[in-house]
């Protein structure tokens, strides 16, 4: 019989920057017009670093570069009811032309359709991080799903 607990860890900074590596899209949250917005972005960690492109003249171009923002990515499994979460809060800078253009080869970031040119390259220095990993009760191994009905058998 499952219990309606969750198995819950807090991690470490090295293990939250860790599962940020094994991600590719997270959150920015951040203030544009004095509200509160949350926008997904394609990102890759560099060192200490969350790195992600942005289209300069856009809102989040505008709300992102010298703000202080939150960043959040997460992963779960529904077959097994594992799972983890990161958050951090940084400064978003402008990666220098120089800078980008070392990064670029090195440290692959996916690109919205329609993205792939004139895009600047911004860096949130991790300031504060928190994660935690999980797993669901009454989810995961122990729990037996129904068998599916087969096409071909009648109700």
């Amino acid at each position: 019989m499952a219990d309606n607990q969750t198995d819950m860890t807090i991690l470490t900074r090295a293990e939250c920057l860790k599962l940020l590596a094994q991600a590719s899209i997270g959150r920015i949250g951040a203030s544009i017009g004095a509200l509160p917005v949350i926008l997904p972005v394609h990102f890759a960690v560099h060192e200490e670093s969350v790195l992600f492109r942005t289209i300069p003249g856009t809102k989040l171009d505008a709300a992102t570069i010298g703000a202080v923002v939150a960043f959040q990515a997460d992963a779960y499994e529904p077959l097994d009811g594992a799972g983890w979460s990161v958050l951090l809060q940084g400064i978003a800078s402008e990666v220098s032309d120089e800078e980008r253009n070392a990064l670029a080869r090195s440290v692959p970031i996916r690109s919205w359709v329609g993205m792939e040119s004139n895009h600047r390259l911004v860096r949130i220095g991790v300031a504060n991080v928190s994660g935690r990993q999980f797993r669901t009760a009454g989810e995961g191994p122990a729990v037996e799903l129904p068998d599916a009905p087969r096409l071909n058998e009648s109700p």
